[in-house]
């Protein structure tokens, strides 16, 4: 049960990381544009909102990492449900995706948690 809990907070620490990246670094790229199906003009229009979007990734990825490091109930929780509000608020107002990618990983981890402290 820990060794699954561990392994979806780093999976979901890791995956913050990568938007931050994306985000920060690659959106107006031809990756980034890829990924995310910009047009170069929307992209670089769009570029100081995404690299901020992508800041608060980082956030998120740093909070999981020191749940996990901490092995600390109240930080997993916290950025836990901080990760599934953004999830589930980009899945209703940006792409149905994000659920999958951000929500559903948050949610499984939230079950674990919840299990093994009950």
């Amino acid at each position: 049960m820990t060794l699954a809990l561990n392994a979806l907070l780093l999976l979901i620490a890791l995956s913050h990381v990568g938007f931050l990246v994306l985000e920060m670094l690659l959106w107006n790229k031809p990756l980034g544009r890829r990924i995310f199906s910009m047009k170069p003009e929307q992209a670089a229009a769009t570029q100081k909102l995404a690299a901020n979007q992508g800041l608060y990734n980082g956030f998120l990825a740093a909070g999981m990492l020191w749940g996990l490091w901490s092995g600390e109930l109240s930080v997993q929780l916290f950025f836990l449900l901080c990760v599934f509000v953004a999830g589930v608020f980009g899945a209703l107002s940006v792409s149905r995706k994000i659920f999958w990618v951000q929500a559903l990983p948050a949610m499984l981890a939230l079950l674990l948690l919840f299990q093994g402290h009950l």
